[in-house]
């Protein structure tokens, strides 16, 4: 059954770009991306997965913050196409931000199966955890398209996490092709059972005119998840073209400005040395930087 399962899903959900756009190569004793530019604040790091596999993953610091991203991408992109959409992520929200490749992606080792992206999600979780010693409090889980899978999939068994966005996401694999209410064993990526397990704020972002992934499903998602933020329906927006939209980056900085708001009132005073009136002003300043930003994605294509 868990053969044909992933078969299923090989067929289906999995694209990776052939040949990998990028090299991973060894540079004064540190891992380096030579496509992408060099910055001090890009760590470049293999990472062993429960299944055995070695996936490439980077991390973006940003100074004196706490707040994390980790993202998973969609089904036809790899790291070297998605780095300046991430290090745009990470400047224009103020987080810092982990990007990993599934296996069988860019130089991860390893097929890409639905199995196997869980494990994946999992050793870049343990990775911000372990190596970076990132709060569950702190971290903000992103799945797009397909990546919407081991996202909700981490989310449903980790609580109390600072909150979800979910970007043209899918109810599950076969309701893409078959949009039947019943349950089907064959099934993939079943979002739809696992999102009412989120117990923080999730963030619904589709495109109105997406044709690869109706956007009934990321409707149906927001209105299963029981704490729910103001999605951003995008109108007349595709499945690839969402992060071209102004109202995008704007959404999403309100989001996390929200968040944070949450997170600070949630703290003990004892131990914030941020107060309600700093995050407000915090959050203005935010959003005056979302009215100001131009967003350039030539380094982008999923």
């Amino acid at each position: 059954m868990g053969g044909v399962t992933s078969s299923i899903a090989a067929k289906m959900a999995f694209f990776p770009p052939t040949p990998a756009s990028y090299t991973v190569v060894v540079n004064d004793g540190k891992l380096r991306i030579p496509e992408v530019v060099v910055r001090g604040n890009l760590d470049v790091m293999k990472l062993k997965t429960k299944a055995g596999n070695e996936i490439i993953g980077i991390y973006v610091r940003q100074h004196r913050v706490s707040t994390t991203l980790l993202f998973s991408h969609g089904n036809a992109a790899d790291l070297g196409q998605i780095f300046g959409f991430l290090l745009h992520l990470s400047n224009s929200l103020r987080l810092n931000i982990m990007g990993y490749d599934y296996s069988g992606y860019g130089q991860s080792t390893g097929k890409p199966t639905e199995y196997n992206t869980y494990a994946d999600i999992d050793a870049a979780y343990k990775c911000l955890k372990d190596k970076y010693g990132v709060k569950d409090e702190n971290l903000i889980l992103y799945g797009q398209s397909v990546g919407s899978g081991p996202t909700v999939d981490l989310a449903s068994r980790t609580p109390n996490l600072r909150g979800l966005v979910l970007h043209s996401p899918i109810l599950s694999g076969l309701r893409i092709l078959f949009p039947f209410k019943g349950i089907c064993c064959f099934d993939i990526y079943k979002n739809v059972d696992k999102i009412g397990r989120v117990n923080y704020p999730v963030l619904v972002i589709h495109g109105t005119a997406d044709k690869v992934v109706n956007w009934s499903h990321g409707m149906q998602l927001h209105q299963l998840s029981k704490e729910k933020y103001e999605p951003l329906w995008l109108s007349g927006g595709g499945h690839n073209n969402l992060e071209h939209h102004p109202e995008y980056i704007r959404h999403l900085i309100k989001f996390v400005s929200y968040l944070n708001e949450a997170q600070c009132f949630r703290a003990e005073s004892s131990h914030s040395s941020v107060n309600e009136a700093d995050y407000r002003t915090n959050a203005s300043v935010s959003q005056s930087m979302a009215n100001s930003e131009t967003l350039s994605w030539s380094a982008f294509r999923k």
